[in-house]
């Protein structure tokens, strides 16, 4: 009897083991990306995988889905917000509309006067009540901000006045206020996908898009829009985003280093893409594939479409947002 009893325990033991070695086995984080490992996207992960890292102090695996390989950024928010396929992205504000109508408006064009004035928004967290309904009615934290690329229009033609622009066929994102600026200026804004822009500019379905500087590079659009128009209608914000649904899973010492180092990570996306960009545009124009066109007439393009702006964030109940942004002196 006591031998048997013996037997029983060792059995035990033994078939706890595995349980033993699967408690303790590395989490695994996915992430996805349109691009590659070049991107400033894709470094700017790469940085939040390392101070994740640093500040946990024990292994966690970390696997990049680059290249558009589970789709683009709007189905990795939708996998986000479900809790599956993806933990981790870096995603247009644009693309969570479907759950807080006033998301967009945090990368609204004609928003920020330049980089300074961008910083200081961003610096005094501005846009935090956004970022709180993302999170409640969404189920995704924006846990930091990269982005800082400043955004023009790249054509098969060239324009530098109202006037030139009036008419011209460019591809807007979908969120409404980008349709709703670019009609006020003059221009036909179409939505189409952003992977579908290359072709439909050579195919003549449109003349224009408008991209920073690393996506320009990247999606080689000056291949099929070689005239840059520097307009500088927007200065790009792109949340680094965390599924809340993975993020309650982790053990909390890790949950403390995934919010820390999505702030630190997205400080580092906005110094290494806003410091980039003006490197890639004159590199691109030194080597004969893009020509920068000076646009003449900023002030007049803002002034038209700063009513609509206004009657936006009224219309999403930012108001308190955008008055606050206007009042700050850059």
């Amino acid at each position: 009897m006591q031998r048997r009893a013996l037997l029983g325990a060792a059995g035990a033991s033994l078939l706890a083991v595995p349980n033993v070695v699967r408690a303790q086995a590395p989490i695994t984080l996915h992430g996805a990306s349109q691009f590659n490992d070049e991107h400033v996207f894709n470094r700017t992960m790469k940085r939040f995988q390392e101070l994740v890292l640093q500040y946990y102090g024990r292994p966690v695996n970390f696997v990049m889905h680059n290249d558009s390989s589970l789709g683009l950024e709007k189905q990795y928010f939708e996998y986000m917000s479900a809790g599956r396929a993806v933990d981790f992205a870096i995603v247009s504000p644009a693309h969570m509309s479907t759950f807080s109508r006033a998301a967009p408006y945090i990368d609204a064009p004609f928003l920020f006067r330049d980089l300074n004035h961008w910083n200081q928004v961003l610096d005094a967290d501005l846009f935090k009540p956004v970022a709180d309904e993302v999170e409640r009615r969404a189920r995704v934290i924006l846990i930091g901000y990269a982005g800082g690329g400043v955004r023009n229009i790249f054509s098969n033609r060239p324009a530098t006045t109202m006037a030139q622009l009036r008419g011209l066929r460019v591809r807007v994102q979908g969120a409404p206020i980008w349709s709703r600026t670019f009609q006020a200026i003059g221009m036909a804004p179409q939505v189409i996908a952003y992977n579908e822009v290359y072709n439909a500019i050579q195919n003549n379905v449109i003349e224009a898009g408008e991209n920073e500087a690393a996506g320009v590079e990247q999606m080689r659009f000056y291949e099929v829009g070689p005239n840059l128009l520097i307009t500088e209608h927007a200065i790009t914000i792109r949340p680094l985003c965390f599924s809340v649904q993975t993020l309650q899973r982790l053990p909390r010492e890790l949950q403390d280093a995934v919010r820390r180092a999505g702030r630190e990570a997205g400080v580092y996306g906005r110094q290494t893409e806003s410091g980039e960009d003006a490197q890639k545009i004159d590199a691109l124009a030194a080597a004969g594939r893009l020509r920068k066109v000076p646009f003449t007439e900023r002030p007049q393009m803002n002034a038209a479409v700063q009513p609509v702006m206004a009657a936006y964030a009224r219309e999403i109940d930012a108001e308190g947002i955008h008055n606050r942004i206007a009042s700050l002196t850059s």
